[in-house]
């Protein structure tokens, strides 16, 4: 009889545990399910190359797979409505840019998701922004090019991966800065506005480093400067804003990962944990610093100020130079 007694207490106290389990979201008593990743954006670049690369290691986790779906359109706001109205059980994440997550709210008069309620869990990567020119426009130094606007103004033109993406606040950040102004001319995305740059169509460009560092060294185009507090390792020859005088230029492209309102903040941690693990293994290092992408993994707590910062920081740019998206 005190066998059968404490044969039932164990199995209360297991029924108790797998009850305080399901707290944290069925999908953790439920190892066998899938982990999904949103990226909103389309297949190729950077912004989807990134997550791909730490899927691999994030399998060890689930059993049951590790899928990257793109699901690109309006500035990434389509695939970002997505994981915003999918369960809150930590298996459907956005992995982003900073617009769905941090700037699209400022440019758009009205989202159908609200950014201000995603559940941080990690900061995947910063790439650092840059200041490309082309080959032939006569300028060898950040001073130089500055000169040269103030000498022009208006008169020169800066490519951009469309209106309110990341190059175009970044060259609307530095014109606010230097009090220069430049012809804004939009393509659609990275790779038409560097094909323009290199044949010398436009004159300037506000890139990411992963995408011109090649170019840089083959010499189809001159990178000045790089937005970020340190050197990249990527072109360590380049220096900074903050080395030639103008240290409030930092602008970088990070990309976060982020979970649905109302996720447990116990199973945003527990993923935050598994994406530093897999940042931290030397082949993915490796894989990211081609990239010319700093690897993070920082904590949630760290991922939640530096949105905020963010946030904050490309909101009062947005609203000095005037920029909205209907």
């Amino acid at each position: 009889m005190q066998g059968f007694r404490l044969r039932r207490r164990a199995a209360l106290q297991g029924l108790v545990a797998s009850a305080v389990t399901g707290t944290l979201g069925t999908a953790w008593a439920q190892p066998a399910r899938t982990l999904k990743l949103v990226v909103p954006f389309s297949a190729g670049g950077t912004a989807d190359v990134l997550p791909r690369m730490v899927a691999e290691k994030l399998r060890a986790h689930y059993p049951g797979g590790v899928v990257v779906e793109n699901k690109p359109g309006a500035g990434g706001n389509i695939g970002a409505e997505q994981v915003f109205r999918a369960d809150p059980d930590g298996l459907t994440l956005l992995v982003s840019p900073p617009g769905p997550i941090a700037v699209n709210h400022n440019l758009y008069r009205k989202l159908s998701f609200d950014p201000t309620r995603w559940v941080p869990v990690t900061v995947l990567a910063t790439v650092p922004n840059i200041l490309a020119v082309r080959s032939r426009l006569p300028v060898q130094s950040l001073t130089e090019f500055i000169t040269y606007l103030k000498a022009n103004p208006g008169k020169v033109s800066v490519a951009t991966q469309g209106g309110g993406s990341t190059s175009h606040l970044t060259a609307a950040l530095f014109m606010q800065l230097t009090g220069t102004d430049m012809n804004v001319v939009p393509y659609k995305g990275t790779a038409p506005a560097l094909v323009d740059l290199i044949g010398n169509n436009v004159d300037v460009f506000f890139d990411n480093i992963s995408s011109s560092a090649q170019h840089h060294q083959a010499g189809k185009l001159r990178i000045l400067a790089v937005a970020d507090e340190q050197r990249s390792r990527v072109l360590p020859e380049v220096p900074t804003f903050s080395e030639q005088k103008l240290a409030a230029m930092q602008a970088v492209t990070f990309f976060s990962v982020v979970a649905p309102p109302g996720t447990p903040a116990a199973v945003a941690v527990t993923l935050q944990r598994q994406f530093a693990d897999a940042l931290a293994a030397p082949d993915v290092s490796q894989r990211f610093a081609e990239q010319g992408a700093e690897p993070r993994g920082w904590s949630t707590e760290q991922t939640a100020q530096f949105i905020r910062n963010e946030t904050e920081k490309w909101n009062k740019v947005i609203k000095t130079a005037n920029v909205s998206l209907d």
